[in-house]
């Protein structure tokens, strides 16, 4: 892909951007994340704006802004759930010994640029070499005791940044597996559980609620269904987004939700999407978990993630988990990434960061890959 030039940057991103500052460093908004305590910022530079995440370090905070949770307690979690018990002893020593080097690093004083505190941050085409190095030179200037970091890149749709940032000297770090849909269309008349998935969009006895249907009401119930699937079912430290954050998120347009409720009128199923340079995700996904399994309620949110994807020709990016079922509707795996910059921090920090580049590399790709993490 060509570099562009800085005044081609997307006013759709610059607007996104523009209105994820007004909920997120305006202090209109009580906290909107119970599990992160990052600092929310945004880089300016010219005309140029990306959204920020400043963590100092100073607590446990979720995996979208913690490089320490993400490479250390959240791959502990992993290995616990899918290796086998013996690979679980080996790689959990691992982890535990390295994971305080990490502390001992500092490794969370970090600050990631273009982060959404979302699990897939979206990338516009990369801005011309110089303006990239202005903005590095600007976050260190900032932030000077703190790694620059970047998160959610892949070859398939940032190879780009990717070559850009190493050419810049950035360590890139490997996180997890993520699945692309890039072809949707043609993908329904290829395999038979994407078409079933499809058909129940129309045969599911739930009533479907669109995006304008969303009342003020709801936005509890959609935290509680999100809470149920991510939170409770998988794992703590996912971001644990509040009523509020729905809500901010959803009025200002950064958000698109299509639910599903019983015939008593609660919401029993809801997936919230999160839309940028032609490229869509899933941040929000949850559902009733006590209701039966027969119902297919994560094949329905799925199903309307895919219809919306059609509809507007998007390439559709989910995160790491389901993956036996993603790649039966032919999703295409890929290597997520970090990038981060060290080089102006203390011998000790440097060190550790290109030895986790080094293990995640030589390690964590093929384990990923294995288990499809």
């Amino acid at each position: 892909m060509m570099l562009t030039d800085q005044n081609q940057i997307s006013r759709e991103f610059t607007a996104s951007v523009e209105k994820f500052a007004q909920i997120h460093t305006s202090g209109a908004y009580a906290a909107l994340i119970n599990n992160v305590h990052a600092d929310m910022d945004v880089l300016r530079l010219d005309d140029l704006v990306f959204p920020v995440t400043v963590n100092s370090g100073k607590f446990n905070d979720a995996w979208v802004c913690s490089p320490l949770t993400t490479y250390w307690r959240y791959a502990q979690e992993e290995m616990s759930r899918y290796a086998h018990v013996m690979g679980r002893f080996l790689f959990s020593s691992i982890c535990h010994v390295y994971g305080y080097l990490l502390k001992f690093a500092r490794i969370d004083k970090a600050v990631t640029i273009n982060n959404w505190a979302l699990s897939t941050n979206i990338y516009p085409a990369l801005i011309n070499e110089q303006a990239l190095m202005q903005m590095i030179a600007s976050a260190r200037k900032e932030w000077p005791g703190h790694g620059i970091w970047f998160r959610s890149l892949n070859e398939e749709l940032n190879a780009d940044w990717l070559h850009a940032l190493r050419e810049q000297g950035f360590t890139l770090i490997p996180s997890r597996q993520v699945y692309l849909f890039d072809d949707l269309a043609n993908g329904v008349r290829q395999h038979a559980n994407l078409q079933r998935d499809m058909h129940l969009l129309t045969s599911t006895t739930l009533l479907r609620v669109c995006d304008s249907e969303i009342r003020q009401q709801d936005y509890a119930r959609i935290a509680e269904l999100y809470k149920l699937l991510y939170i409770d079912k998988y794992s703590q430290l996912n971001p644990e987004y509040t009523a509020s954050f729905m809500q901010a998120w959803h009025a200002a347009g950064l958000l698109h939700f299509y639910a599903f409720k019983s015939d008593d009128g609660a919401l029993q199923a809801v997936v919230g999407l999160f839309q940028l340079q032609g490229v869509v995700t899933a941040p929000i996904v949850g559902y009733n978990t006590a209701l039966p399994r027969e119902l297919g309620l994560y094949r329905l949110l799925m199903a309307a993630v895919f219809e919306h994807a059609i509809k507007h020709k998007l390439i559709v990016n989910l995160s790491a988990g389901a993956a036996h079922f993603k790649r039966l509707r032919g999703g295409k795996p890929a290597i997520e990434y970090s990038a981060v910059c060290s080089a102006h921090l203390p011998m000790r920090t440097r060190i550790v960061i290109a030895c986790l580049g080094w293990l995640t590399t030589k390690i964590g790709i093929p384990v990923m890959k294995k288990y499809q993490l």
